[in-house]
């Protein structure tokens, strides 16, 4: 009866504990590819927290498929959060734009935030008709988010396929102290408004 107290009772609830860390509250995660590069790499370990707030440049993790129509099931992207609900969003001579307002994308390149992001001009609508994702499009829908790669001429993201439904985020990434430098984990743990 002392071992059973002392040792199984223990693990038990420390499992019990981690299960429900796990399923509620924080994940571990692997990044998948360059387009979030600089400030996340291919294989990198980070975390995914459940109930964090999405916001404006949040790093999200979300279930691509259904999403990216080339996504199969079971596939995650990690990608950044440019639009919310309601915004409009656009491209206008090598500056990205909120509601009218310049975005500042110093946690990337100019290179970055340019190449890849079309050598013309660009608003919601006229992505949604390129690339036949929807008709009609000028604002963010409600429940759903607009995202970019960091690394914008790698990136399948938000331009190609549309927008992000609410349902599909898994949460909020945020890299440990122990990865990456001081400025990429600033450039993803402390970015949002």
């Amino acid at each position: 009866m002392k071992f059973v107290k002392e040792i199984i009772l223990p693990v038990v609830i420390g499992l019990i504990l981690a299960f429900l860390l796990k399923s509620f509250v924080l994940s571990p995660v692997r990044v998948d590819g360059p387009s979030m590069e600089p400030n996340l790499t291919n294989n990198e370990r980070i975390w995914m927290f459940k109930q964090a707030k999405v916001k404006h440049l949040s790093v999200i993790v979300f279930d691509a498929h259904g999403e990216d129509p080339e996504a199969p099931a079971g596939t995650d992207y990690v990608k950044r959060v440019i639009g919310l609900p309601g915004d409009t969003v656009s491209f206008i001579n090598n500056k990205l734009y909120v509601n009218d307002k310049v975005v500042n994308q110093s946690f990337i390149s100019n290179s970055e935030a340019t190449a890849g992001t079309g050598s013309h001009n660009w608003t919601l609508q006229t992505l949604a008709k390129q690339y036949g994702w929807g008709n009609h499009v000028t604002v963010v829908p409600k429940g759903e988010y607009f995202v970019l790669g960091d690394h914008r001429s790698v990136s399948n993201d938000s331009r190609y396929w549309g927008f992000v439904k609410k349902s599909k985020i898994a949460g909020v990434v945020k890299v440990p102290m122990w990865t990456g430098t001081k400025t990429q984990r600033a450039n993803v743990n402390s970015l949002g408004y």
